[in-house]
């Protein structure tokens, strides 16, 4: 049977005070809406439909390139309204109807509601609440049947006892929905076209009602305002933390660690406090991440110390290396094994030999530098003449003085020196020593100046 998956994504999320629509706030660095069809789109041969309304044009533009069709809501009129806004997109086969913020739904708990829709049974996600306020209830009769959803506003004092509530998301088929959806009535205290007036029309009919339950219920918690936000975004990472955890890493505090992507690892790596992974990160065997880290499309290697207060970004390290504490690799940095980057240096579009050192306060960038190289402290290379980028090579067991500053485009050979506080501007042969500073002067007895009267 074929599927069509429709997520609505068409309210204005007033309580969320912000001129972006609600389906577009992040949660673990992405849009909530994107989180949903991520989640469809593990599902085998569906088509994916999400009806927009407020902020129609923001929504369309941030969900390009994911595949999905759009059918526009112009009037809120409730979420039968909405979902009938589809139907000349949809076919008659399998259709699961989802929302662009409840984030945090689980695919497995989709693809098992999916599996038994037919003609003849309508799939429905319910969930247990302790505080049932303001959720739909689960009506069943005498033989537990569901007969239809009652909303908070239109519930009896005892329909409001009940604690089994209507998560909203629910499979059925798109020829039934073609028959219901014009059938719904506005007779309500909102004044709304109710999707889950639909669930009594199914029992009147004889079709059967499975119930679902999540495993967890976040996975169905929407979010309103940005209180509920944050809850969810900490559910989210708990969840990131769990599985990294259990795939061989010690996390010094599972509260204080951020996955804004997907973050690999290998055994006994170490994360310690308020780091950040954005992207795609992998961490390979005995990685140590310091704290206050931010990490994003990186690869760090095997056995790489990282000190606190590090950014690494868009960069490869090898291994065995040593980086930070306040480091930062911009994009294009690659360490070899063993290459350290100490305190307060910044490494972009370079690339560090195996056992080269920059340890101190230094900028490399646009670099090819070779293996065992030692930059000294305040070395930079001044690689941009305001219009052009040059690059700059420093052969193997070159030893760059402290305070140098290498005038791209320039090669200093292998096993070379440059002088302490030297500007080389031309290249430099092997084996040679290159001085480009000027003289000192020294003048005995010199007075300091005084104050004018």
């Amino acid at each position: 049977m074929s599927l069509d998956v429709v997520i609505l994504a068409a309210g204005q999320g007033s309580r969320m005070r912000s001129k972006l629509p609600k389906v577009l706030h992040q949660i673990g660095g992405k849009p909530m809406v994107a989180h949903v069809i991520d989640a469809a789109d593990t599902l085998p041969d569906s088509r994916t439909h999400v009806v927009v309304g407020h902020g129609a044009e923001q929504v369309e533009q941030a969900l390009a390139g994911r595949g999905v069709s759009f059918a526009r809501q112009t009037e809120q009129k409730g979420t039968g309204h909405a979902v009938a806004q589809t139907l000349e997109q949809i076919g008659d086969g399998a259709v699961l109807i989802l929302y662009g913020d409840v984030p945090l739904i689980a695919p497995h708990t989709l693809a098992a509601m999916v599996e038994k829709v037919s003609p003849a049974t309508l799939s429905l996600l319910t969930v247990m609440l302790d505080n049932p306020y303001g959720y739909g209830r689960i009506v069943r009769d005498a033989e537990r049947r569901v007969t239809g959803i009652v909303e908070e506003k239109d519930a009896t004092d005892e329909q409001r006892s009940i604690t089994e509530c209507n998560t909203g998301i629910l499979a059925t088929t798109g020829a039934q929905l073609k028959r219901w959806l014009p059938a719904l009535s506005s007779d309500n205290a909102q004044g709304e076209y109710y999707l889950t007036d639909i669930i009594a029309m199914a029992a009147s009919e004889g079709v059967t009602i499975d119930t679902y339950q999540p495993a967890a219920a976040f996975e169905v918690q929407g979010v309103n305002d940005r209180v509920q936000l944050a809850a969810l975004e900490r559910c989210h990472q708990a969840v990131k933390v769990d599985a990294i955890m259990r795939a061989g890493a010690t996390v010094a505090d599972p509260a204080r660690v951020d996955i804004r992507g997907e973050l690999t690892v290998g055994q006994d790596v170490l994360i310690d406090i308020n780091c950040v992974f954005e992207g795609q990160v992998t961490l390979g065997d005995g990685v140590a991440i310091g704290p206050g880290c931010i990490i994003r499309n990186a690869t760090i290697g095997a056995n790489t110390q990282v000190d606190a207060y590090s950014v690494i970004d868009d960069a490869q390290v090898d291994g065995a290396n040593a980086i930070g504490p306040f480091a930062r690799l911009r994009p294009g940095a690659e360490l070899r094994e063993g290459a350290k980057v100490g305190n307060f240096v910044e490494i972009k579009k370079a690339v560090l030999g195996k056992g080269a050192k920059v340890n101190h306060l230094s900028y490399i960038g646009d670099a090819d530098v070779g293996e065992r190289v030692n930059v000294g402290a305040g070395s930079i290379t001044c690689n941009y003449d305001g219009v052009n980028k040059s690059r700059t090579v420093l052969g193997d067991d070159v030893f760059i003085g402290s305070n140098t500053a290498l005038v791209a485009p320039v090669k200093v050979g292998d096993r070379s020196t440059t002088a302490a506080g030297s500007v080389i501007t031309s290249d430099v042969a092997d084996d040679t020593l290159a001085i480009g500073r000027a003289r000192q002067v020294v003048k005995a007895g010199w007075k300091r100046p005084t104050k004018r009267q």
